[in-house]
């Protein structure tokens, strides 16, 4: 039987690919699990947006296959988004690319920029997909600890200036998966000056922007001026208005970057299908209120969880954003032991 390529042994099975399976089995065995682990939406999109998907996916001429950069309606849409949100100015025909999903993205950038030996720079902890796509590219990840007496914001006068030279790619996301951290502008600032001096790509995942509680604004790294210049970011609609299973992302940038993702991208998907991407379109442009309405649902889970974490003495952060609380374990325990102790004993699944 034919043998796995060298590549594909570098990398793991994702963690919660086979995590879910152990749940499946629980749940097959009569238990009703508590899901508290993946950051999947578990509401709907609004029923505006569902009633124009709705409407769409009846039309007999939608079904056929679509332009590699999405159609220009979504590309605007998304241009749109970051000059309401963020007040970033984005050129929808150069500085904007539609993705399958932040991941799908995230992944396939590392196989149009890195060669063997490159050096990619990433968050510890941090979303697993960053080391992942390096290693499936051949490249070195290199560890940034984030740390709690530095905020979980990596220190780029700790990274060795020999790694630095060598890196390719440095990785950020805020707010942040899994430790539920937001970065200032002049955090950002600071990282934008560090690739700059390096001529590293600054590559920011922000797929958590528009999920924020007590009137806390997240920002983009695009923010910072001069930015695009040696920064993307990655953003998504998955978590920002429920759409997860859609797979819609967009890449948005350095229009050189672009160009580069999309050259691999056209050589591996045939885009999304067309009352996917108008629908996203109208999501992003559309009457915006019901998302902090569904903020406030988060923000009143989000106080449930922190407020039993208080009460048991474990202690952590309350966040301002993002759907993760980031929190020690009781004395005595491993991580793994503890989460493997709740799913066995309470049904309750925490990662």
């Amino acid at each position: 039987m034919t043998q796995n390529s060298a590549r594909l042994e570098k990398i793991n099975t994702h963690f919660f690919a086979a995590y879910s399976e152990k749940i499946s089995r629980r749940q097959a065995q009569g238990h009703d699990v508590i899901r508290l682990d993946m950051g999947s939406p578990d509401m709907p999109p609004s029923p505006q947006i569902l009633n124009h998907f709705g409407n769409r996916i009846t039309q007999p001429d939608v079904y056929g296959y679509q332009s590699h950069r999405g159609i220009e309606t979504l590309r605007q849409a998304w241009a749109a988004m970051y000059a309401r949100v963020f007040d970033v100015q984005l050129n929808p025909n150069h500085e904007v690319l539609p993705l399958l999903g932040s991941k799908e993205g995230i992944f396939h950038l590392m196989q149009a920029l890195i060669d063997p030996g490159d050096i990619v720079l990433v968050p510890d902890p941090g979303y697993p997909t960053y080391a992942r796509g390096a290693l499936f590219a051949g490249g070195e990840p290199i560890s940034m600890p984030l740390l709690a007496e530095h905020d979980y914001l990596p220190r780029f006068d700790n990274i060795l200036a020999d790694q630095a030279r060598r890196a390719k790619v440095m990785w950020l996301n805020y707010p942040n998966n899994p430790t539920a951290s937001v970065a200032t502008l002049p955090f950002f600032a600071e990282a934008v000056a560090f690739c700059r001096a390096y001529d590293i790509l600054l590559c920011h995942d922000a797929a958590y922007t528009q999920v924020t509680f007590d009137h806390y604004q997240a920002p983009s790294v695009l923010q910072v001026p001069g930015a695009k210049a040696v920064a993307v970011e990655f953003n998504s609609l998955s978590k920002s208005h429920n759409m997860a299973g859609m797979r819609v992302g967009a890449c948005v940038g350095s229009p050189a970057v672009l160009d580069r993702l999309h050259k691999l991208k056209s050589n591996i998907d045939s885009s999304h299908f067309l009352p996917i991407m108008e629908t996203a379109a109208f999501a992003l442009t559309a009457d915006q209120s019901w998302i902090d309405q569904r903020n406030e649902i988060y923000r009143q889970r989000r106080d449930i969880v922190s407020n039993t974490l208080v009460s048991l003495g474990i202690h952590h952060v309350r966040p301002k954003s993002s759907l993760y609380i980031w929190s020690t374990v009781p004395d005595g325990w491993t991580s793994t032991e503890f989460a493997d102790s709740l799913l066995e004993n309470a049904n309750i699944s925490v990662t």
